[in-house]
């Protein structure tokens, strides 16, 4: 019988980005262990399924360094086939003057090897040694091409289930500039170059939920334009930001009071973002502000 548990065997060439895949997985839900001796896993994976049924997705960072796996992962394999268990290998791997680089800047010793005077033929010999390995395995990525923000993405896009956008908490805070710059503001937009509102006798007591203020505000020119234009700035410069890894967004608008402009484009700003399939929260500071 197929059991629950989904479990990914993180693997490759020490130095290939291994910790920076760990973290990918752990932001993205998986129960994750960083070399677990070998002889624990059938334990771990009981466990699971007995007293943590909440556990679904397991990654396993193994390296050359538990030995134990690397001699009887066909047997490991094997027993987790027949017991049910769906699981794949993800292989790292990175260009030798890539590896090479990056244990120089770090200064760290390459786990086989004895001195720095050696990395080279480590290099060549834990490639040798997992040969067979990367043969087996489900996915390879070579690491080399990119950076540890563009790797975490990489595993996030690849393993995580939900789309670039989903990903991205964006919270659009509308707010009045004189009572004061909200602290939580990534990205702040000043509207107070647009007409006011609050001058207009029948429109001052209500705010911008108010589809009539709304109109109004929207009725000129400069605003629709200032509208497409942010907006397409907007929508430009968001799929950078999941590029980088940056899981939460607050995009603050800001007019004189926080009751009329900025909550009127806060409003349009956060349909237009749901639109094209972000996830989106508006909160209006200072609606209620006299």
């Amino acid at each position: 019988m197929e059991r629950s548990v989904h479990i990914i065997v993180v693997s490759g060439l020490s130095g290939s980005g291994k910790s920076t895949a760990i973290k990918a997985f752990e932001d993205i839900g998986y129960f994750c262990i960083d070399n677990l001796p070998v002889p624990l896993l059938p334990h771990l994976l009981l466990l699971c399924e007995k007293d943590m049924p909440d556990i679904r997705k397991i990654a396993l960072g193994i390296d050359i360094r538990e030995r134990t796996f690397l001699k009887d992962y066909d047997k490991i394999f094997e027993s987790l086939e027949d017991h049910g268990y769906r699981f794949e290998i993800l292989f790292l791997e990175a260009p030798m003057d890539v590896l090479q680089r990056r244990y120089s800047q770090t200064r760290r010793i390459h786990p086989i090897a004895s001195s720095e005077a050696l990395l080279l033929q480590a290099i060549r010999d834990e490639k040798d040694e997992l040969k067979a390995l990367r043969a087996r395995a489900t996915r390879i990525i070579d690491t080399g091409v990119y950076s540890v923000h563009q790797l975490k993405a990489l595993i996030t896009r690849t393993y995580s289930g939900i789309s670039e956008s989903e990903r991205l908490s964006i919270q659009v805070l509308s707010f009045g500039f004189k009572h004061g710059l909200p602290f939580e503001a990534d990205l702040v937009m000043d509207v107070r170059f647009l007409p006011n509102p609050y001058f207009v006798e029948e429109l001052k007591e209500k705010d911008g939920t108010d589809p009539e203020v709304s109109r109004w505000v929207l009725g000129w020119p400069a605003a629709r334009e200032f509208l497409r234009d942010f907006s397409g700035l907007m929508l430009k410069i968001l799929p950078a930001y999941i590029e980088e890894g940056k899981r939460y967004l607050t995009i603050a608008i800001g007019c004189t009071g926080g009751k009329h402009r900025s909550v009127v484009f806060a409003g349009r700003l956060a349909e237009i973002l749901e639109e094209s399939s972000y996830f989106v929260n508006v909160f209006h500071r200072d609606i209620h502000m006299e």
